[in-house]
Formats: C-alpha cells, structure tokens, sequence
C-alpha cells in the first residue's frame, strides 16, 4: 500500500472523527451565509464557505427524478442514477470505486421523484480535491451503461421490489401513494415495477442521461474548506463539462380528488397498518410554516404528539402515531400511519381519523403551540451543525426556488405563527371526508 494511500485515509479518518466533534459555528438565530450565482453555462450555483474541517461537500442537482420517466419505461431514472458509478470513462465499477478511495473520498447518487444527484465528499487539500473533482465529472459525463452492468443493476433492483412486497408498511406506503396521486407520476415507485424495468434497453438508457443530464438543467452546491474563487473555478469545470442541452418545460400538476376512499389490501401480517391522508402541500408553500408547525403538534413531535396521546397514551391501540407533511415540487402528501391489532381496527381508524378531524377544526391550545415552537427552534441548530446537513438544505433551496435566507428567517417564521393561522391553513388544506385510507394486514380486501 502506498504512502500516499495510507496517509489519505488516515486523515480521512481524523477528519471524519472531527465531524462528531465539531460544529459550524452558527448562532441559534442565524443560518450559513449562503452565496449565489450563475456559471458561464448558466448553471445555478450555491455556496457555504466553512472552515471548520478541511473538507468539501459537493452535489449536482438535476431535474431527472422518476417524474421524468417515460410511458411504459417506469424506473428509468432510478435505473439511470444508479448505473453512472458502475462503468464510465472506459473504467469498471471496481476502478471507480478504488480511486475514489485512494483519494480519501466518497461518492454517492440519489435518485427520487422531483431530482437525481450526485454527491461527493472530499478532502480540501487540492492534490486530493482536484482529482477526486476530476474522477465525478467522468462519472457524471461519461458513464458507458454496459449490458451486462445494466442486467446486473436490474436484477438487484428486481430482488429489493420483491423484498418490498414482502412488507406490509411498504405495500401500505406504495398503495397510499398510487390512490391519492392518480395518473401523476408520483403515484408510481420511482424504482419501477417488474414489468416496467424488462422494458427498459440501453438505448433507454443513453437518452435519457443525454436529455437530462445537462447544463440547463443542472444545479450545483458547495459547502466546505474552500474560498470563493475556488467555489466558483470548481462549479466553473464542473459544469464545462455538461452539454448545454434543454430544461424539461412541462411540469404536470397534481389533482386532488374530493372523495373519500377506503382500500383494504390482504396481507398475512400480525397487524393491520393504517395510512390515511391526501394531497398536501408543495416546496415554497405559503403555508408551508402554519402547517409544519400545527403538524409538529399533531402527529411530527413524536413522544408529545396529540395523536400519540390519544392513539398509544390514553387507549394502547398502537405503539406509536405520526403523521407528515412531505412537500415535492408539486402537491406531496399528508398522511398519518399506525398499526394495530385485528380486532383494534376500527376503533384505532375512528380515533386517528377524529383526533386529526378535531384538530383541523379547532388547533392547537396555546401549550401546544408554545411548546412546539420552543421543540423546534431549540432543535434548529443541530439541523444546521454540519455541512453535509447544510448541503441537503442548499440543494432543497436552490432547486425549489426557495429565498436564500431560509434557514436564515427560519426560526423567526416559526415563531410568528398563530393559533388562528394553524386553523386556518389545515381547514383550507386537509378535508378528512376526503381522506384515503389504506388498510394492510388481515383484512378481507375490498376496493
């Protein structure tokens, strides 16, 4: 083993151990100093200078989540995502992988249902940055989608779908997912169905990463040990190499459907899980604050939540009771989960669905409501003490749009809501007439 293989990973070490031990440096009022522009490509740049560790967190954001998939060829993007470190530049998965390595740095791909993205994690020292930059842009810009590394893709991700139906939470989540979207594409699994994925060729493959792994549609953010003329050369060359290439134009809309639905799915489960719920809210809501707040006390606080006071504490029906808000670009959903014995069924199903109608008509007490806001403002910091942390929030607002002093206001916003603004906003949002509910578990179907 080299020396310089060795004293890579040694400080890679000592440096990821620092990550436990350090934190930036941000007051419980105030958010990164988050600095914008444009590359001469025009891909949107965003930027936390932090020299706490001498590291670089890096993400190139693009709009070619599963949304973006093809009629017929659902899990597309997914598949696309996961083959871009597999085989590029004429290197094998195994090259890619030891180089990345070698350099003390690590790589990641994510693809979901708004974005795919790619991560990497370096050293700032720029005889490690600079080609670890370099080994991205080839998995970014080069990827070859042999055939054989495509069938060994599909094959695994044909053997986690099966393994998915094998959960009754899973089959709950999918079904719940496909009743309240409808025809839009988050209604399908982002990583396709069986019969979706035999579907798929390479030629697939190769268009699409053409079409949406591009400049005009690209995002990048940088969080790290690195100045701003580094920032802007790094986003510079990374981005000279994406073709310039067209953003999607369309975005199909989600459509709320204003009657209930009850589906029962049979599955040999010791419990019935329970997902209700409907269309909700997207990023850059302008209710986004009312109702992150009023759901914090309704079923996001965990152990103070009213619903697992009325679901757990008051009558034992479950072991626990949430409920979420997840905003995408368009209408992502609200829903509330439990499970529940057989025979505790119905009664659990009328106190969720009556502690959530009770709440959507009357709010929160002034407790509650003090309570939460002290939970989650005093909880901020720890959201923001890393740059990884900061990374992910950077992607969320740069790639919806949302204003820069985000996590600087975001405190503040939380504390101007009301009581009157909590009402308000979910008897505007939530109709829980209209709910889905979705029950697994050992229950006679019916649809």
């Amino acid at each position: 083993m080299s020396n310089l293989f060795q004293n890579t990973h040694y400080l890679l070490r000592t440096t990821l151990v620092g990550l436990g031990l350090l934190t930036c440096s941000l007051s419980v009022n105030a958010g990164p100093d988050i600095r914008h522009w444009e590359t001469s490509k025009g891909v949107r740049v965003y930027f936390v200078e932090s020299h706490e560790l001498p590291m670089l967190d890096l993400q190139v954001v693009f709009d070619a989540g599963s949304v973006r998939d093809p009629e017929g060829k659902l899990g597309l993007a997914q598949l696309a995502s996961s083959l871009l470190n597999e085989a590029a530049g004429g290197m094998d998965a195994d090259d890619i992988s030891f180089e990345f390595e070698r350099l003390g740095a690590e790589y990641s791909a994510r693809g979901a249902y708004d974005t795919a993205s790619v991560s990497l994690r370096t050293l700032s020292d720029e005889h490690l940055m600079n080609p670890a930059l370099d080994m991205l842009k080839t998995v970014l810009t080069r990827p070859d989608f042999p055939d054989e590394v495509i069938e060994r893709e599909r094959n695994r991700i044909l053997v986690a779908i099966q393994r998915k139906y094998q959960s009754p939470q899973a089959i709950a989540a999918e079904r719940f997912e496909a009743e309240i979207f409808g025809s839009h594409p988050y209604a399908y699994p982002n990583e396709g169905t069986p019969e979706s994925l035999a579907n798929i060729t390479r030629n697939d493959l190769v268009r699409f990463h053409a079409d949406y792994y591009v400049a005009s549609n690209a995002m990048i953010t940088l969080v790290g040990d690195i100045s701003m003329d580094q920032a802007k050369s790094i986003a510079e060359s990374v981005s000279a190499d994406l073709v310039s290439g067209n953003a999607p134009l369309y975005f199909p809309e989600v459509e709320q459907d204003s009657k209930g639905k009850l589906i029962k799915v049979s599955h040999p489960s010791s419990q019935v899980h329970i997902r209700v719920g409907q269309p909700g809210m997207k990023y850059g809501d302008p209710d986004y604050f009312p109702l992150y707040v009023g759901n914090h006390i309704l079923g996001g606080g965990g152990l103070v939540s009213r619903l697992f006071e009325e679901v757990r504490e008051k009558r034992g029906l479950s072991y626990g009771a949430s409920s979420y808000f997840a905003p995408r670009r368009g209408l992502g959903s609200f829903q509330a989960s439990i499970s529940t014995r057989e025979d505790q069924t119905q009664e659990a199903l009328e106190v969720l669905t009556e502690t959530i109608r009770e709440f959507v008509e009357n709010g929160p007490t002034d407790a509650e409501l003090t309570s939460s806001k002290k939970n989650i403002t005093g909880g901020f910091p720890l959201r923001i003490d890393s740059n990884s942390n900061i990374s992910g929030y950077l992607s969320v607002i740069g790639f919806y749009n949302l204003p820069l002093d985000y996590l600087e206001t975001f405190n503040e916003k939380v504390e101007a809501v009301t009581i009157e603004d909590i009402k308000d906003a979910f008897q505007r949002r939530l109709d829980v007439d209209s709910f889905v509910t979705v029950l697994v578990g050992p229950v006679a179907e019916e649809d």
